[in-house]
């Protein structure tokens, strides 16, 4: 990410990263992180339809081994997914897809959730010169350091001079 100079005492935000910006090894921390809140989980459970009890019902959770709401995972996924957007897919022709999602620890209501993403593979497309796949993998953690979800994703991401506006 960077900030480009579009004429004098003109500055804009450069979102996402070139294909020839990434390199393999590269550790990405995004930032700012994010805290879940009750109201975040509950209406995400029942917008998507997934009103298990143990996401909406505190009587019901209450007497579960965690004595409290569990934040959806549909829900952690997608913030710790959106989370990576500005450093790593911010330029991204397409979402390639997942490996895999692992959660490692539960998150509940009030947690904070940062996540980091680190470059694993980087190669040019066989069928689209313009054109290449960034392979991450991004783990996330709670305010106390614990990682509570990791998952590997592709995505399609442009060369310099071929992203969308760039003509």
């Amino acid at each position: 990410m960077e900030v480009v100079a579009v004429s004098p005492k003109r500055y804009r935000f450069s979102f996402g990263r070139y294909l020839e910006e990434f390199e393999v090894g590269a550790v990405y921390e995004h930032r700012p992180g994010r805290t879940l809140t009750d109201a975040d989980n509950i209406q995400f459970s029942l917008m998507t339809m997934n009103f298990h009890p143990m996401h909406c019902d505190a009587a019901h959770a209450a007497k579960s081994e965690f004595g409290k709401l569990l934040v959806n995972s549909g829900l952690t996924v997608a913030v710790v997914l959106g989370m990576t957007v500005a450093d790593v897919s911010g330029k991204a022709i397409a979402n390639l897809g997942w490996k895999e999602i692992n959660l490692t620890a539960p998150v509940f209501a009030g947690d904070t959730l940062y996540a980091e993403s680190e470059v694993l593979e980087l190669r040019e497309s066989r069928s689209r010169p313009t054109q290449g796949i960034v392979t991450t993998l991004t783990r996330a953690y709670n305010q106390n350091g614990v990682e509570v979800m990791n998952f590997i994703r592709s995505c399609l991401v442009p060369k310099r001079g071929h992203g969308v506006g760039d003509q």
